[in-house]
């Protein structure tokens, strides 16, 4: 049992923590500001054809490794398993740098994904452990999510662009290493953190599954009505294949010694119905950020570098709700209340997007994203808090990952269904062709297909406003107050100080 940390290591601990979610987070979206340098660069002729994948690498990686980080963080213990996402996040950085073709940079792009996947999750457990059995039994430490994401959502475009436009975009990946490799090193030395250890197998077919139905319904939300219609042969596949994957991996749960997403938490109702928003949320918000994005530069020819700076109010709303939560939990604002009001601000901000017009006054568009913003910021840290409170203490890792897990799928099949509406709603009302083509045409045609895009939006947002209403639906079935795990009190009261002496006369 390695000694207890002091407080200032724990300090240093946290400071780690916040710089890699940071990293992870601007990672999500840098490379996207990049693209066009990065294939003038490799594959003029050909990478354009890349780039999807390119994208989609990260994410595909990231997503079919977060199953197994849990156990992992079960089994061996989170600082192990810090440790190494980290390390295989800064080698995938490396790679990506010196990447000489589009196919290096692609498969340097998935080992940087395998690392990442870690870098949110695997922290998230890292942070749990470093806070003290009162601040446990208190609920305490849900603001940090909401600070460190409403950040990077903001730093994340702005940075990529800035690199690509005025360095090289080789340091979009080399930036990585100096602060890995610090956070690495101060990680091996001043950590110091609960070890496992009875030693319990891990079931890597089970994450072999969970890995397969992930990467496979990722690439039919990725492909599916895009690069190949719904009913070709390649998609029904992947669906049939998906479902088969879905189906095997359940099966596996029910009968595996040690499940890397053992079953028995669905009967927790908090875990239960904070999978659920949290893959809601995820979907909302990745409709929300990514089709604010096309309407102002596809709608209001805004440049993409200066729309990525639109979500600079979104970041604040984020921050702010951050700083401000642990005085609200403070003055009777329970769990269920942040998620509740969480879910109903980002309702209301994706129905003020649902009214967007072609000429809206770009002042309504940031008031949206603000009210998003405070939304979202309720629910970042306090739905990952909320499960890790009521988590059984051997399947930590599994159940902080787990909402990882649902919120990337979630964020997957809302972006498929947008996708989707959008399309079908703009193919009814525009003057023909793909949404692609608007750029290209002029007069009363592009006048036309202005219109029909924005109506195409507005019904994305309020798919997406239906999607956060009923998440918050969910949240109204939450506990108004949750019960501290028995670990958790047990601990509390083993570190408390005895009771004064009575006195004797």
């Amino acid at each position: 049992m390695p000694a207890a940390m002091t407080d200032r290591q724990r300090l240093v601990g946290f400071t780690l923590c916040i710089a890699t979610i940071l990293l992870a987070v601007l990672d999500t979206n840098i490379v996207s500001a990049a693209t066009v340098p990065i294939v003038g660069d490799l594959d003029p002729v050909h990478g354009i054809d890349k780039i999807p994948w390119l994208i989609a690498a990260y994410q595909l990686a990231a997503t079919a490794a977060l199953p197994l980080y849990g156990k992992l963080c079960d089994v061996l213990g989170a600082k192990q398993v810090f440790i190494g996402a980290v390390a295989s996040f800064l080698a995938g950085s490396a790679l990506c740098g010196m990447a000489g073709s589009m196919g290096w940079l692609i498969a340097a792009r998935a080992l940087q994904g395998v690392g990442g996947g870690g870098l949110m999750s695997v922290t998230m457990v890292v942070l749990r452990e470093l806070k003290g059995p009162e601040e446990k039994a208190a609920g305490k430490g849900g603001s940090i999510g909401g600070i460190v994401a409403g950040a990077g959502m903001a730093l994340g475009p702005w940075l990529g662009g800035t690199l690509a436009d005025h360095a090289d975009w080789r340091w979009i990946f080399y930036v990585n290493l100096p602060v890995g490799l610090a956070v690495l090193a101060a990680a091996v030395r001043v950590l110091k953190l609960p070890a496992r250890t009875t030693r319990r197998a891990i079931d890597f077919p089970g994450a072999g599954l969970a890995a397969a139905f992930s990467t496979m319904l990722l690439l039919v939300t990725e492909w599916g009505g895009k690069d190949h219609a719904w009913s070709s042969p390649l998609i029904v596949g992947l669906l049939v294949a998906t479902a088969a994957a879905l189906v095997l991996f359940v099966g596996r749960q029910a009968t595996a010694a040690e499940p890397v997403l053992p079953l028995g938490l669905f009967k927790v109702r908090e875990i239960r119905y904070g999978f659920a928003i949290q893959g809601l949320v995820g979907a909302a918000m990745m409709g929300s950020m990514v089709y604010v994005m096309i309407y102002l530069q596809v709608v209001r020819g805004i440049a993409a570098s200066s729309a990525g700076l639109h979500l600079v109010p979104m970041a604040i709303g984020m921050a702010a709700v951050g700083l401000l939560s642990e005085r609200l939990a403070a003055a009777g604002w329970s769990q269920k209340t942040f998620v509740v009001s969480g879910t109903v601000s980002a309702s209301a901000a994706l129905a003020l997007l649902a009214t967007l017009s072609t000429d809206t006054s770009l002042w309504t568009v940031r008031a949206a994203l603000l009210l998003m913003g405070i939304g979202f910021g309720q629910l970042v840290g306090q739905l990952i808090q909320l499960v890790q409170d009521t988590a059984p203490a051997d399947q930590l890792g599994v159940a902080t990952t787990g909402v990882r897990f649902f919120q990337t799928l979630g964020g997957a099949l809302g972006a498929a269904l947008f996708g989707t509406v959008l399309s079908r709603v703009y193919a009814a009302h525009g003057p023909g062709g793909m949404t692609s083509g608007i750029g290209r045409l002029t007069g009363p045609a592009r006048r036309q297909a202005l219109d029909a895009f924005v109506t195409s939006t507005d019904v994305v947002f309020w798919a997406a406003t239906g999607v956060m209403l009923l998440a918050a639906v969910l949240a109204t079935r939450l506990p108004s107050r949750r019960e501290p795990r028995t670990a958790d009190v047990n601990a509390a009261e083993s570190t408390a100080p005895p009771p004064p002496a009575p006195l004797h006369r």
